[in-house]
Protein backbone atom coordinates (compact mmCIF):
# COMPACT_ATOMS: atom_id res chain seq x y z
CA UNK A 1 0.00 0.00 0.00
CA UNK A 2 1.24 3.66 -0.97
CA UNK A 3 1.14 6.17 1.75
CA UNK A 4 -1.80 8.32 1.35
CA UNK A 5 -1.69 11.69 -0.02
CA UNK A 6 -2.17 14.63 2.27
CA UNK A 7 -1.53 18.18 0.33
CA UNK A 8 -2.08 18.78 -3.50
CA UNK A 9 -1.11 21.54 -5.46
CA UNK A 10 -3.52 21.39 -9.08
CA UNK A 11 -2.03 24.40 -11.27
CA UNK A 12 -4.30 25.34 -14.28
CA UNK A 13 -7.02 23.71 -10.90
CA UNK A 14 -9.65 26.62 -11.11
CA UNK A 15 -11.82 25.09 -14.17
CA UNK A 16 -11.99 21.83 -16.43
CA UNK A 17 -10.06 18.99 -15.96
CA UNK A 18 -7.53 20.40 -13.29
CA UNK A 19 -11.22 21.04 -11.01
CA UNK A 20 -12.30 17.95 -11.16
CA UNK A 21 -9.14 16.34 -10.21
CA UNK A 22 -8.82 19.02 -7.41
CA UNK A 23 -12.43 17.81 -6.06
CA UNK A 24 -11.92 14.22 -6.07
CA UNK A 25 -8.75 14.97 -3.75
CA UNK A 26 -10.81 16.74 -1.95
CA UNK A 27 -13.31 14.14 -1.82
CA UNK A 28 -10.50 11.74 -0.57
CA UNK A 29 -9.31 14.04 2.53
CA UNK A 30 -7.26 15.52 0.95
CA UNK A 31 -6.39 19.65 1.56
CA UNK A 32 -5.80 21.31 -2.09
CA UNK A 33 -4.11 23.96 -3.40
CA UNK A 34 -5.98 25.55 -6.96
CA UNK A 35 -4.05 27.47 -9.11
CA UNK A 36 -5.25 29.58 -12.18
CA UNK A 37 -5.36 32.41 -14.26
CA UNK A 38 -8.72 33.48 -13.34
CA UNK A 39 -9.49 32.31 -9.76
CA UNK A 40 -13.35 33.28 -9.79
CA UNK A 41 -13.68 30.37 -12.42
CA UNK A 42 -14.55 28.29 -9.03
CA UNK A 43 -18.06 30.49 -8.57
CA UNK A 44 -20.75 28.19 -8.87
CA UNK A 45 -18.35 24.81 -9.19
CA UNK A 46 -19.39 23.79 -5.59
CA UNK A 47 -15.79 24.33 -4.50
CA UNK A 48 -16.50 27.65 -3.33
CA UNK A 49 -15.66 28.26 0.79
CA UNK A 50 -14.48 23.97 1.07
CA UNK A 51 -12.33 24.24 4.39
CA UNK A 52 -9.36 22.51 3.39
CA UNK A 53 -9.11 24.20 -0.21
CA UNK A 54 -7.10 27.70 -0.73
CA UNK A 55 -7.08 29.38 -4.44
CA UNK A 56 -4.58 31.38 -5.98
CA UNK A 57 -4.54 33.48 -8.96
CA UNK A 58 -1.39 32.35 -11.31
CA UNK A 59 -0.38 32.63 -14.52
CA UNK A 60 2.23 29.62 -14.84
CA UNK A 61 4.24 31.62 -17.39
CA UNK A 62 5.39 33.78 -14.74
CA UNK A 63 8.59 31.87 -12.82
CA UNK A 64 8.46 33.81 -9.45
CA UNK A 65 4.71 33.48 -8.40
CA UNK A 66 4.97 29.90 -9.53
CA UNK A 67 8.03 29.03 -7.65
CA UNK A 68 6.28 31.46 -4.70
CA UNK A 69 3.05 28.85 -4.53
CA UNK A 70 5.14 25.65 -4.67
CA UNK A 71 6.99 26.84 -1.50
CA UNK A 72 3.23 27.80 0.44
CA UNK A 73 1.48 24.64 -0.44
CA UNK A 74 1.16 23.01 3.01
CA UNK A 75 3.37 21.54 5.63
CA UNK A 76 4.14 18.68 2.98
CA UNK A 77 3.63 18.99 -0.52
CA UNK A 78 2.28 15.23 -1.63
CA UNK A 79 1.47 16.13 -5.48
CA UNK A 80 1.44 18.96 -7.76
CA UNK A 81 -0.40 18.24 -10.76
CA UNK A 82 0.44 20.65 -13.70
CA UNK A 83 -3.06 20.94 -16.21
CA UNK A 84 -2.50 23.96 -17.01
CA UNK A 85 -2.32 24.79 -20.77
CA UNK A 86 -4.24 26.45 -23.55
CA UNK A 87 -5.08 25.69 -26.84
CA UNK A 88 -4.72 27.47 -30.60
CA UNK A 89 -5.39 25.38 -33.69
CA UNK A 90 -2.37 26.49 -35.54
CA UNK A 91 -3.55 24.19 -38.55
CA UNK A 92 -6.60 26.07 -39.42
CA UNK A 93 -5.52 29.57 -38.54
CA UNK A 94 -2.04 30.93 -38.31
CA UNK A 95 -0.49 31.59 -35.14
CA UNK A 96 0.45 35.67 -34.79
CA UNK A 97 3.44 36.46 -33.02
CA UNK A 98 1.49 37.05 -29.80
CA UNK A 99 -0.01 33.57 -29.54
CA UNK A 100 2.56 31.65 -30.53
CA UNK A 101 4.72 32.82 -27.34
CA UNK A 102 1.94 32.74 -24.93
CA UNK A 103 1.31 28.82 -26.27
CA UNK A 104 5.21 27.99 -25.42
CA UNK A 105 5.20 30.22 -22.24
CA UNK A 106 1.94 28.28 -21.09
CA UNK A 107 2.29 24.75 -22.39
CA UNK A 108 5.42 24.26 -22.14
CA UNK A 109 7.69 26.94 -19.99
CA UNK A 110 4.88 26.86 -17.58
CA UNK A 111 5.40 23.33 -17.13
CA UNK A 112 9.46 23.65 -16.98
CA UNK A 113 8.59 26.55 -14.02
CA UNK A 114 6.32 23.75 -12.00
CA UNK A 115 8.25 21.25 -12.67
CA UNK A 116 11.74 23.02 -11.15
CA UNK A 117 10.22 24.23 -8.17
CA UNK A 118 7.94 21.16 -7.57
CA UNK A 119 11.28 18.80 -7.78
CA UNK A 120 13.19 21.11 -5.34
CA UNK A 121 10.83 20.93 -2.88
CA UNK A 122 9.66 17.09 -2.90
CA UNK A 123 13.65 16.51 -3.36
CA UNK A 124 14.19 18.90 0.04
CA UNK A 125 11.18 16.90 1.59
CA UNK A 126 12.12 13.41 0.45
CA UNK A 127 9.09 12.50 -0.80
CA UNK A 128 5.69 13.10 -3.35
CA UNK A 129 4.43 12.69 -6.64
CA UNK A 130 4.34 15.09 -9.79
CA UNK A 131 2.26 14.56 -13.00
CA UNK A 132 1.57 16.94 -15.72
CA UNK A 133 -1.45 16.69 -18.52
CA UNK A 134 -0.19 16.35 -22.00
CA UNK A 135 -2.65 15.09 -24.83
CA UNK A 136 -3.50 12.67 -27.94
CA UNK A 137 -1.91 14.98 -29.77
CA UNK A 138 1.61 14.54 -28.57
CA UNK A 139 1.74 10.92 -29.44
CA UNK A 140 0.88 11.52 -32.88
CA UNK A 141 4.44 12.18 -35.52
CA UNK A 142 5.21 15.09 -36.19
CA UNK A 143 3.95 15.14 -39.90
CA UNK A 144 4.37 17.86 -42.00
CA UNK A 145 1.76 20.52 -41.50
CA UNK A 146 1.03 19.28 -37.61
CA UNK A 147 -0.16 22.14 -35.42
CA UNK A 148 1.91 23.68 -33.05
CA UNK A 149 -0.45 22.93 -30.06
CA UNK A 150 0.81 18.65 -30.84
CA UNK A 151 4.45 20.09 -30.95
CA UNK A 152 4.09 21.72 -27.27
CA UNK A 153 2.23 18.50 -26.14
CA UNK A 154 5.06 16.45 -27.17
CA UNK A 155 7.35 18.67 -24.93
CA UNK A 156 4.98 17.72 -22.18
CA UNK A 157 5.98 14.26 -23.15
CA UNK A 158 9.90 14.99 -22.84
CA UNK A 159 9.40 17.13 -19.72
CA UNK A 160 7.83 14.50 -17.75
CA UNK A 161 10.15 11.50 -18.98
CA UNK A 162 13.17 13.91 -18.33
CA UNK A 163 12.12 14.18 -14.67
CA UNK A 164 11.18 10.84 -14.24
CA UNK A 165 14.26 10.11 -15.22
CA UNK A 166 15.98 12.43 -12.81
CA UNK A 167 14.04 11.58 -9.95
CA UNK A 168 13.32 8.03 -9.87
CA UNK A 169 16.85 7.49 -7.99
CA UNK A 170 14.94 9.88 -5.10
CA UNK A 171 11.47 7.54 -5.37
CA UNK A 172 9.81 10.51 -6.63
CA UNK A 173 7.66 9.02 -9.31
CA UNK A 174 6.43 11.63 -12.61
CA UNK A 175 3.51 10.87 -14.55
CA UNK A 176 2.59 12.19 -17.54
CA UNK A 177 -1.19 12.05 -18.46
CA UNK A 178 -2.15 11.70 -21.80
CA UNK A 179 -6.27 11.96 -22.26
CA UNK A 180 -8.15 11.68 -25.01
CA UNK A 181 -10.86 13.72 -25.89
CA UNK A 182 -12.99 14.91 -21.91
CA UNK A 183 -16.12 16.63 -21.74
CA UNK A 184 -14.78 20.07 -20.07
CA UNK A 185 -16.61 23.10 -20.82
CA UNK A 186 -13.64 24.45 -22.95
CA UNK A 187 -14.07 21.28 -25.26
CA UNK A 188 -17.64 22.41 -25.36
CA UNK A 189 -17.31 25.88 -25.85
CA UNK A 190 -14.79 24.88 -28.67
CA UNK A 191 -17.54 23.08 -31.13
CA UNK A 192 -20.65 25.31 -30.70
CA UNK A 193 -21.56 23.86 -27.32
CA UNK A 194 -22.34 20.64 -27.48
CA UNK A 195 -18.90 17.52 -27.73
CA UNK A 196 -21.07 14.73 -27.95
CA UNK A 197 -19.81 14.02 -31.29
CA UNK A 198 -16.62 13.55 -30.39
CA UNK A 199 -14.91 10.50 -30.24
CA UNK A 200 -14.47 8.28 -27.09
CA UNK A 201 -16.38 11.53 -24.91
CA UNK A 202 -15.82 10.99 -20.90
CA UNK A 203 -16.50 13.08 -17.73
CA UNK A 204 -14.71 15.12 -15.83
CA UNK A 205 -14.86 13.39 -13.22
CA UNK A 206 -14.25 9.66 -15.08
CA UNK A 207 -11.22 10.69 -16.02
CA UNK A 208 -10.19 13.19 -12.66
CA UNK A 209 -10.09 9.37 -10.94
CA UNK A 210 -8.38 7.11 -13.76
CA UNK A 211 -5.77 10.35 -13.11
CA UNK A 212 -5.22 9.86 -9.46
CA UNK A 213 -5.42 5.84 -9.41
CA UNK A 214 -2.47 6.52 -11.99
CA UNK A 215 -0.25 9.05 -10.19
CA UNK A 216 -1.19 7.04 -6.60
CA UNK A 217 0.59 3.46 -8.36
CA UNK A 218 3.41 5.26 -9.35
CA UNK A 219 2.68 4.46 -13.11
CA UNK A 220 5.16 6.77 -15.62
CA UNK A 221 1.96 7.19 -18.47
CA UNK A 222 -1.64 7.55 -18.04
CA UNK A 223 -3.10 7.26 -21.41
CA UNK A 224 -6.61 6.86 -22.30
CA UNK A 225 -8.65 5.65 -23.13
CA UNK A 226 -7.71 2.81 -24.79
CA UNK A 227 -9.66 3.53 -28.10
CA UNK A 228 -8.27 6.61 -28.91
CA UNK A 229 -4.51 5.54 -28.30
CA UNK A 230 -5.24 2.41 -30.35
CA UNK A 231 -6.35 4.52 -32.58
CA UNK A 232 -3.17 7.54 -32.29
CA UNK A 233 -1.37 4.02 -32.97
CA UNK A 234 -2.63 3.49 -36.23
CA UNK A 235 -2.63 7.04 -37.30
CA UNK A 236 1.17 6.46 -36.90
CA UNK A 237 1.51 3.79 -38.59
CA UNK A 238 0.45 5.60 -41.89
CA UNK A 239 3.20 7.58 -44.29
CA UNK A 240 4.33 10.71 -44.08
CA UNK A 241 2.55 12.85 -46.79
CA UNK A 242 3.93 16.05 -48.01
CA UNK A 243 2.90 19.62 -46.93
CA UNK A 244 1.57 21.13 -49.58
CA UNK A 245 2.37 25.16 -50.11
CA UNK A 246 -0.42 27.35 -48.20
CA UNK A 247 -3.22 28.01 -50.67
CA UNK A 248 -2.85 31.79 -51.97
CA UNK A 249 -6.16 33.34 -53.69
CA UNK A 250 -5.79 34.82 -56.92
CA UNK A 251 -4.89 38.05 -57.06
CA UNK A 252 -7.77 40.46 -58.83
Amino acid sequence: MTAPLRHALVLGGTRGLGRAIAARCLGDGMAVTVCGRDAAALRGSGLEGHPALRVHALDVADPLAVRAVVADAGESLDLLVVTAGIYFNSRAHALDEAATLRLLRTNVSGLAHAFEAGAERLLAQGHGRMAAVSSMAGLLKDYPGASTYAATKRAVLALCATYRKALAPFGIPVTAVVPGYVDTARLRELNGGDARHKPFLMPEDEAAERILRAIDAGAAVCAFPWQMRALVALLNLLPRMPRLPDFQPPRR
